[in-house]
């Protein structure tokens, strides 16, 4: 009786959430998947994550802007991004660490120009995803 009990309650709340989020069964686990968040212009794109890679390499290929030294050279660096896209879409920027601080604000600025996003969801709510983008620029 308590394994039929059981297996009524795993799946009524299983069916439960399989209406707002995917969800999968394996043996007597339910996993609620974690969805990532959307970047304008990918919402009916097959793959959402890979169209938001490359948007974000778009992004950043079109809006950072080298920074110059005292005799115009452009001055190249690496960077450590540690973001998250919240509850709303919005990209919050928590540090950008590097070695040259040229190249670091450049990046900030460039990241201040991030269009705001479908958020991403986990269970079938917003919630905050982070993510750490290493940079060569």
């Amino acid at each position: 009786m308590k394994k039929l009990m059981f297996c009524f309650f795993l799946l009524t709340g299983t069916l439960a959430f399989a209406q707002e989020d995917d969800v999968s069964i394996e043996g007597n686990t339910v996993t609620v998947k974690e969805k990532a968040p959307v970047w304008p212009g990918c919402e009916s794109s097959g793959n959402t994550k890979d169209c938001f890679d490359q948007k974000l390499m778009e992004h950043v290929k079109n809006n950072y802007k080298y920074p110059r030294n005292d005799k115009g050279e452009f001055i190249r660096g690496k960077v450590v991004v540690k973001m998250h896209i919240d509850e709303e879409g919005k990209p919050v920027v928590t540090s950008v660490k590097g070695d040259q601080k040229p190249v670091i604000a450049a990046v900030e600025t460039m990241l201040k120009k991030m269009p705001k996003m479908k958020p991403g969801t986990r269970g079938g709510k917003p919630t905050k995803i982070s993510y750490t983008l290493p940079l060569n620029l």
